[in-house]
């Protein structure tokens, strides 16, 4: 019965996965005439600026996120100083925090009427602006360095972890002055690891929709909201978001590719040098220099914006509107826990397919699958949507138009194509801890198909799927894109009333749900940091 069944199941949730990004490559085969002249009129005007804008923001935060997260990584690794064991996992806290929630806390306490100007100009008797507007460019680079430099720290530490300490250690014993050992050992280990980070880092920044509408930046994907809502052209913003998803696609080619030289460097289970090396002990003013260079990100990604919250919400404790709060949170909780369960679902049916028909239709669905997460959800939402208009159009009878729009439906099947790699890589790497002699085992005792899944597979992997399932949770809860535009009716969730009391200035009503957020963001950090430590 698996036999066909597979095939069909594996057909199913490509077609289901894949439906968005297809869409988008078929708006460029028919030629659409209005959508020529929005492009060629947004070509002439505002595209060009778009264009840099986005080029300018994406160069800034490559180089801030490599620096910061290249920097903390190589202390906590090679060096040994007061609160390192602490640092190594707080370095990991601004994972935790979404971009427009920090965007949001740095713009309440920094700006013109913010308590900080305030508190100047009264005490110093000064006049007008203290500081520049944070509602810019700058600001945004600031933003995204802080919240996204832990994609490279994580890589970077573990690519020096495994291999640095050992070939410093060989290099220490040749003669080797310690600046050279850094320059010349450890940097060229962990620049793979570098790159597939800043490329991590640069997705995300990509896929932003929060900070750049609340700091008014004009970026690439402001150019398809514009073709799609001011415009009222679907087919224009579909081939501009096939320009982003090709970018975003050599990202993740970049990305894969380091992620390939960083296996192929491995030099895990070799002998090179000590195995006792030890990370370098630093005392004195240099010690202190080190861990203030590793608190920074700490302080300015995760405590300042967390302080920074939560002066608003204590100071307007008795008027946040607790009954709507529960509403969200209810509203956020059922949307995550059902993507959570069906993604975590599409994984183990997708990995158990690898595992036991690993042929090229198998692995070639995994892969499509798992270029969702490299996607923006302004992307997903356009490819979307564009495939019901051409069925409405068709077939208005259908009413597939409400069913994606107006119901659930629409907004967890964008989950779904989201976040159902996240899910997928944590079931593949439980697999991967799995023999493939005890499948063998199984069948020789006559376990096959269902009963190899549910009573050799399932418990070995609980971990993995729990893990996989808290994931995807914390991704829905923090998504924001796409539950803007295609969430139900009456049914805000905690991100977008977090955008929308913050887009009308009301950040103390904000800094509930924000918080909110970041409180369930941190379950993945702690996760994260547990495994980090067991190593």
């Amino acid at each position: 019965m698996l036999r066909w069944l597979f095939p069909l199941l594996l057909a199913a949730l490509a077609i289901m996965l894949t439906v968005p990004i297809l869409a988008l490559g078929a708006s460029w085969l028919a030629w659409d005439a209005a959508a020529h002249d929005v492009l060629t009129q947004m070509a002439q005007t505002v595209l060009p600026g778009y264009a840099v804008t986005t080029v300018v923001l994406c160069v800034a935060v490559a180089v801030g996120v490599a620096s910061v997260g290249l920097v903390s990584a190589t202390a906590v690794t090679l060096f040994d100083f007061p609160g390192r064991r602490w640092l190594e996992w707080a370095l990991l806290l601004p994972l935790a925090m979404p971009a427009y929630v920090v965007a949001y806390a740095y713009t309440d306490f920094l700006q013109f009427s913010g308590p900080l100007q305030t508190w100047l100009r009264d005490s110093f008797g000064l006049s007008g602006r203290v500081f520049p507007e944070v509602r810019n460019t700058v600001g945004a680079v600031w933003v995204f360095t802080f919240t996204l430099y832990p994609y490279v720290y994580l890589l970077a530490r573990t690519a020096l972890s495994e291999r640095a300490a050992q070939l410093m250690e060989a290099a220490r014993l040749l003669g080797a002055p310690l600046t050279r050992r850094i320059r010349q050992v450890a940097l060229p280990l962990a620049r793979p690891a570098v790159a597939a980070g800043v490329a991590l880092a640069l997705m995300e920044t990509l896929a932003d929709f929060g900070v750049a509408s609340y700091f008014g930046i004009q970026t690439f994907t402001a150019g398809i909201y514009k073709a799609w809502l001011a415009m009222d052209n679907r087919t224009a913003a579909a081939q501009l978001a096939t320009m982003l998803l090709f970018t975003v696609g050599l990202l993740l080619w970049v990305e894969r590719h380091s992620q390939r030289r960083l296996r192929f460097a491995s030099l895990r289970g070799q002998r090179v040098g000590s195995q006792d090396a030890q990370p370098v002990r630093l005392r004195g003013g240099l010690a202190g220099a080190v861990a203030l260079l590793c608190v920074l990100p700490v302080l300015f990604g995760f405590v300042l914006p967390v302080l920074f919250m939560l002066r608003p919400l204590l100071g307007g404790w008795d008027e946040l509107p607790w009954g709507m709060f529960v509403q969200w949170s209810r509203n956020s909780v059922w949307l995550a826990g059902l993507t959570a369960v069906l993604a975590t679902s599409v994984a183990l049916a997708l990995g158990f397919a690898l595992r036991t028909q690993p042929g090229p239709a198998t692995r070639a669905v995994v892969q499509l699958t798992g270029l969702g997460y490299a996607v923006p959800g302004a992307v997903i939402v356009v490819g979307l949507l564009l495939p019901v208009a051409w069925v409405q159009q068709v077939w208005p009878a259908s009413g597939v138009g409400y069913w994606v729009t107006a119901t659930a439906l629409g907004i967890v099947w964008a989950y779904l194509v989201r976040f159902t790699s996240v899910a997928l890589q944590s079931v593949q790497s439980g697999y991967a801890r799995l023999p493939t002699s005890l499948d063998e085992s199984a069948r020789m005792l006559g376990t096959t198909g269902w009963g190899l899944a549910s009573r050799v597979h399932a418990p070995l992997l609980r971990r993995s799927v729990v893990a996989a399932a808290l994931l995807v949770f914390v991704d829905v809860m923090k998504e924001l894109p796409a539950t803007l535009v295609l969430r139900p009716f009456n049914s805000d969730t905690l991100a977008v009333v977090t955008y929308q009391l913050a887009r009308d200035e009301r950040l103390g009503e904000a800094a509930l749900p924000a918080l909110t957020l970041v409180l369930v963001g941190l379950v993945p950090v702690i996760l994260l940091s547990r495994t980090l430590r067991s190593r």
